[in-house]
């Protein structure tokens, strides 16, 4: 399920939208600029990436995830139990659940082709220092609605969690690293999510 996800939610930096983005509304710009960079170097170099997936995992830490804020998507994730863990188990489990994400997306990125994209722009909303982008994507059949949320940190758009047909990424990764935690506690979760960075090569 999560898998899915990723691979619907990746088209906002992979895909070529039917809309140019008015500048006035930054946090579309700069998606915008993104998937400018993103399709130019995989269409350049796909099959050099696909064989090597260290470019990959680089190609997103470089340009994708920047615009990610992984402290705040890793406090969401893990609920109550972020209050409870000490400074350095909050600092290893956002950088291994950062890894695992840069693996997923670099991954769901390779298999997708260009397409076209709807925004609909009376439902892209900016109010103070939040937004929510909306789109549009019918890749093969039956159209899917994704939600993007981002924040206004320190001057800079960031995303915190994108939702599928309703289904929120953040929620869905709650869920599963819960049942984790809870049985085997968290150290395991951090062990278990370094453990397969690893055996991937994104460690």
């Amino acid at each position: 399920m999560i898998r899915l996800l990723l691979k619907i939610a990746i088209v906002l930096f992979a895909l070529n939208s039917s809309h140019s983005f008015s500048e006035s509304f930054e946090p579309l710009g700069i998606i915008q600029s993104t998937t400018d960079k993103v399709l130019s170097k995989i269409e350049s170099d796909k099959d050099k990436l696909k064989d090597n997936p260290g470019e990959m995992y680089n190609l997103v830490s470089d340009l994708v995830f920047p615009h990610f804020d992984f402290a705040v998507m890793s406090r969401f994730v893990l609920g109550a139990y972020w209050e409870k863990a000490a400074v350095k188990q909050k600092g290893e489990f956002i950088d291994e659940f950062r890894k695992l994400l840069v693996r997923t997306y670099a991954s769901a990125l390779l298999e997708f082709s260009n397409q076209t994209i709807d925004y609909p722009l009376d439902e892209n909303i900016q109010k103070g220092k939040t937004a929510k982008i909306v789109q549009r994507i019918n890749p093969q059949g039956e159209a899917v609605s994704i939600v993007y949320r981002l924040h206004n940190s320190k001057g800079r758009w960031l995303a915190f969690d994108v939702s599928v047909s309703g289904v929120s990424l953040v929620k869905t990764y709650r869920g599963s690293f819960k049942s984790i935690i809870e049985t085997q506690g968290l150290d395991q979760l951090i062990i278990s999510l370094k453990e397969k960075n690893e055996k991937f090569g994104n460690s």
